[in-house]
């Protein structure tokens, strides 16, 4: 437990560092798109405003690994968000083929247990740069709808409970709301990477999304990543708008 809390704080030390010289390490534009095109005009119109690329299960399933490989052979980082929920070995085998494919950041599944997250992290030892991320609750998830899964309480009680597990079973990480971050924050200290979705620029709808915060109010809330998606992807100038997010971000 020590090398994990070890390798934790590593993490978020690295990332400090980086975001204090450069916001663009903070900031994970989502690909939500549904083909290898339609995601290198984004990335092309991004530009070099933004350096971490979400891909997520309606791209990787509409393109296979061959579009993660092509974003990082192309100098980009990928936070593959695949959100693994299965049985250890299995999450494990997938993590080794995630980790071949030189992603940054990937998602695992917190409900999936203490002893499929902790698989998780095996797998990733010999690949000191990949982060294993724990989802904790899905910000189109609120009270009402943990009450019809029979989860109790509050979602920032889940949310707690679900990031001290990823903690103590390893993991480098959270993906949990900016609502919920100040409070993983307060309960588990400054060694968690959390990433938040759920982020709109002020002013913007909030789409399918719940629980939605500004990246201003993200970042001072303590997440060390927002992703971002149509706000970005969709603006008729994306480097721009990736540009005043940043600026947002840093203020």
């Amino acid at each position: 437990m020590a090398l994990a809390s070890s390798a934790r704080r590593s993490f978020h030390t690295m990332l400090f560092l980086k975001r204090m010289s450069d916001p663009r390490h903070s900031l994970i534009v989502a690909l939500d798109v549904s083909s290898a095109a339609a995601a290198q005009r984004i990335v092309t119109a991004v530009g070099d405003s933004a350096l971490l690329y979400k891909v997520g299960l309606q791209l990787y399933t509409a393109e296979g690994p061959g579009i993660v490989h092509d974003l990082v052979t192309s100098g980009r980082k990928v936070f593959l968000d695949l959100k693994y929920h299965d049985i250890p070995n299995t999450v494990a085998a997938a993590v080794r083929e995630a980790a071949l494919l030189g992603v940054t950041m990937l998602t695992v599944h917190g409900s999936g247990g203490g002893k499929m997250l902790r698989a998780a992290v095996d797998a990733a030892r010999n690949h000191p740069d990949l982060a294993i991320l724990a989802v904790t609750v899905l910000t189109s998830l609120d009270e009402s709808d943990l009450a019809k899964m029979g989860v109790r309480g509050e979602v920032v009680d889940q949310v707690l409970r679900l990031s001290a597990l990823a903690a103590a079973s390893g993991c480098h990480g959270v993906v949990a709301s900016a609502r919920e971050a100040r409070a993983i924050r307060h309960e588990l200290g400054p060694g968690l990477l959390i990433v938040t979705p759920g982020v709109r620029p002020a002013g913007r709808e909030a789409g399918d999304q719940i629980r939605v915060v500004t990246p201003a109010e993200a970042i001072a809330a303590g997440a060390t990543h927002i992703v971002v998606g149509r706000p970005i992807t969709e603006a008729a100038d994306p480097a721009a708008e990736a540009r005043a997010i940043l600026a947002q971000m840093s203020a």
